[in-house]
């Protein structure tokens, strides 16, 4: 492993440890007061966003590696900024926060499922992975690394010292989002010259990719029938995925690949895009939220 994945792999270790750290049981119990919400939002992370990017890869004449890169990121949970711009735009935060929580430990067997079977499945993918010689399976031990220690870490200090918990949340969480962004915005820079020959079309992929994830929100809340604030939770779960897992991902499995790092970094800075786009316009239509147990400060 090179300095640089290490790096990487420490930053998005303390990123998820940050989070976990305002993680509670509640944030579980709520699953029981509004099943039909959580499933809402859980079936475009899980279903719709990665099998309608497997079909389109299917259909697309695409390099395997950007195909398999938005695989990979259709695989992995929603993150966890769907949360703060859920209560910026005015949804249902409550509801968000608990999706997340569950994605994250449903990531841990459905996103190296997901992953493995489109990519073995998509001809294209299938052979630049052979060429590779890549286990798919590999991706287990990054989400066990990068997610699921880090957050029985966080948890587990969250319950045992809450004090401490409260103190360290907001100055790791702060530290450790300016340290992916500097990261991202570092690495586009060093590969300047490659990424003026296909960074547009590229940027293309990755917003027509964002925006499918958004509508697949938006269609599933309305087939779900879901109130107004539940579906900005939904819509923002469905289109704000985990792009720094997956950055670490590639980082540890695929050695940095320029073009799969190029989509995940992309989607990285656009999903803030459009996530705070959703949110300032639904700030201007203020709505009701159902009460329940509210999300801890």
């Amino acid at each position: 492993m090179t300095t640089q994945q290490l790096v990487l792999g420490l930053v998005l270790a303390t990123m998820v440890f940050s989070v976990a750290l305002e993680l509670r049981l509640q944030d579980f119990r709520r699953v029981a007061t509004m099943p039909r919400a959580v499933l809402a939002g859980l079936i475009p992370q899980f279903l719709l966003l990665p099998v309608g990017t497997w079909l389109a890869t299917l259909v697309l004449d695409l390099p395997p590696n950007v195909e398999a890169a938005m695989i990979l990121v259709a695989a992995c949970p929603g993150g966890s900024l769907s949360n703060y711009l859920t209560h910026f735009g005015r949804g249902n935060t409550a509801l968000s926060v608990t999706v997340s929580c569950v994605a994250a430990l449903m990531a841990l067997v459905l996103t190296p499922l997901n992953f493995s079977w489109m990519v073995a499945s998509n001809p294209a993918t299938a052979g630049w992975l052979r060429q590779l010689d890549i286990d798919p399976s590999g991706i287990w031990f990054s989400l066990l690394a990068l997610l699921a220690l880090p957050m029985v870490a966080g948890m587990t200090v969250s319950h045992q010292w809450p004090d401490l918990s409260a103190r360290w949340r907001k100055p790791l969480g702060n530290f450790s989002l300016i340290a992916l962004l500097a990261f991202i915005v570092v690495g586009l820079i060093s590969q300047r010259q490659l990424l003026t020959m296909g960074l547009l079309p590229m940027l293309l992929i990755v917003i027509v990719h964002n925006a499918s994830g958004l509508m697949f929100g938006y269609l599933t809340s309305q087939a779900m029938r879901i109130s107004v604030a539940d579906r900005r939770a939904v819509m923002l779960e469905g289109g704000m995925q985990n792009s720094g897992l997956a950055l670490g991902i590639i980082a540890v499995q695929f050695n940095s690949d320029l073009g799969m790092v190029i989509i995940a970094s992309l989607w990285g800075m656009w999903h803030i895009v459009s996530g705070l786009a959703c949110a300032l316009w639904w700030r201007r239509s203020p709505v009701q939220i159902p009460q329940m147990e509210p999300p801890h400060a």
